[in-house]
């Protein structure tokens, strides 16, 4: 069976799929360098990393890798209920992350981790209001998520 060579694949995914190869890196979470030595030819991928060009390039992974196979990727179903159940403001944010820098994408995933822990501490706390023997006011409440949301306090 005859092959096209990886590196030649590569290419034409980046020409169908109008992306650079910084973007491509990007997506693929791949160090460009890497992504380069590839394209010329100088090293091929290893499993892991195909599968990541194959998935940032929207491809298969069999396609990528240079067999006659239709380029188009087979999504499972759960790849596809996944995707359409995502919120608007959850494919917004995955499509800047995908342009962001590998150092600023860990930034945002910090920053969403403490995000999320602030929100289950509030759930928390809030919770446990309703579970007191006290009236609890909403002036009060407030005042504890203020307490709560306070860096200084903490």
């Amino acid at each position: 069976m005859n092959k096209v060579d990886i590196k030649e694949r590569i290419k034409q995914g980046l020409e169908i799929r109008e992306i650079t190869q910084t973007q491509l890196a990007t997506r693929a979470n791949i160090d460009k360098g890497q992504l380069s030595s590839y394209i010329s030819g100088k090293y091929k991928p290893r499993q892991n990393n195909i599968d990541a060009l194959a998935a940032a390039l929207n491809v298969s992974e069999a396609w990528l890798m240079g067999f006659d196979v239709p380029m188009e990727r087979v999504s499972n179903k759960t790849e596809i209920d996944q995707s359409v159940s995502r919120s608007v403001e959850c494919r917004e944010i995955l499509e800047i992350c995908e342009q962001l820098s590998t150092h600023n994408q860990r930034k945002v995933l910090t920053y969403s981790k403490n995000l999320l822990s602030t929100q289950q501490m509030e759930e928390d706390l809030l919770a446990a209001h309703a579970r007191t023997d006290v009236e609890q006011t909403p002036e009060g409440v407030q005042h504890d998520l203020d307490i709560m949301n306070d860096d200084s306090k903490w």
